[in-house]
This record gives C-alpha cells, structure tokens and sequence, in this order.
C-alpha cells in the first residue's frame, strides 16, 4: 500500500478499466494495434495481481465487439479466475451508466487506470467525472488514443489540467508490483517482453 498523498497506482485500490476498444473504432484508429497490446498487458497485470478489469463496450450493435485479439485475452483470464466485467454502454462517460458504477462500487476500489477510445471522448469524460467524484484517476497515454493526434494531445492535456495522473503503462505496471526480485516480478517481466 502507497504512503498518503502518493499518486503511485496502489493494487490495493485499483482497478483497471478498458473502455471500447471496439472493431468499428479500432478500424478508425491511426495505430489501434498498439493500444490492443497496452491494454493486453495491463490486463494480464491486473489479473495477476487479482484487481478487477472492467471492460465496456459503446453501443455494440453499431461499434461493433471487442477487438477479437484483446477479447481472447479477456476471456482466458477470466477462464483462469480473473475479475474481468463486461459492461455495454449507450452513455460516452462510463460514469453515467448505473452497470459500470454499480461494478466499480461493488469493487471497493478508489483508484482506476483507464485505457481506451477514444481519448477526447468516452476515456476523458469518463475520467473527468470520476475524479468529480472523488477517485484517483490515472489515463495511460499510450493505451488511449483518437482520430486525430491533436485531440488526443489536447484531451490529455485537459485531464491532467483537471487532477488526472497521465502515465504510461510501464509505470502503471511496475508502480503496482512495486518490488524486484519476487515471482510476481518475474510474472512482470514475461509480461512487459511479450
């Protein structure tokens, strides 16, 4: 557990949340590729460190499913006893549908990572209104992303104006392991390299 006042990720307190890495806006992405493999392995870090992965999905009907490659992944942890929890949402702030709160409430975490599509819209005002009310919120840079390069620069920069943690992925995993030299950071490594 992190010292009061750190903003370092706490697996204590955290969970993670993937918002819509969908078919239909991945194929609108400049480099969805790389978002799916941060959000993979963030995944199999949560899931390691038995923290809940919460997973949406912005009108499937028309945005299609999860990616095929990062819902595998989802569905192999969750078969290995991961907390993984599918919500489907019409609301673009997570925070607005009473399944996604009632899955975070049910967590007891205070503290989430957020990743996903796009920066500027679903991910930014899903992390303005939970840090509004009250949680730690940290967006890793490079598993969000939009359309345009400079909406996700101005979304990123707005989030942090407003208290949000802007990291990156490494950093979210290594805070949350937080020690060298144990099986789980060995676990870490295998992860990192994949």
């Amino acid at each position: 557990m992190n010292r009061p006042g750190s903003t370092l990720v706490d697996r204590e307190a955290c969970a993670l949340v993937i918002i819509d890495i969908q078919e239909r806006l991945a194929a609108a992405m400049p480099d969805p590729l790389a978002v799916v493999a941060v959000a993979s392995k963030l995944a199999r870090t949560f899931a390691m460190l038995e923290a809940p992965v919460i997973v949406t999905r912005q009108y499937p009907k028309g945005l299609g499913p999860t990616v095929p490659e990062l819902e595998r992944e989802l569905l192999a942890l969750a078969e290995e006893g991961a907390n993984v929890i599918g919500v489907d949402k019409v609301a673009f702030c997570c925070a607005e549908e009473s399944e996604f709160v009632d899955a975070l409430r049910a967590s007891g975490r205070k503290q989430v990572v957020l990743v996903g599509m796009e920066t500027h819209i679903c991910v930014s005002q899903t992390a303005l209104s939970l840090r509004g009310e009250g949680f730690d919120v940290h967006v890793a840079a490079d598993g969000c992303c939009s359309r345009e390069r400079a909406a996700h620069d101005v979304a990123l920069d707005r989030m942090r104006a407003d208290g949000v943690t802007v990291t990156w992925s490494e950093s979210v995993m290594y805070e949350a392991v937080g020690l060298a030299g144990t099986e789980e950071f060995k676990r870490l490594l295998h992860i990192v390299k994949a």
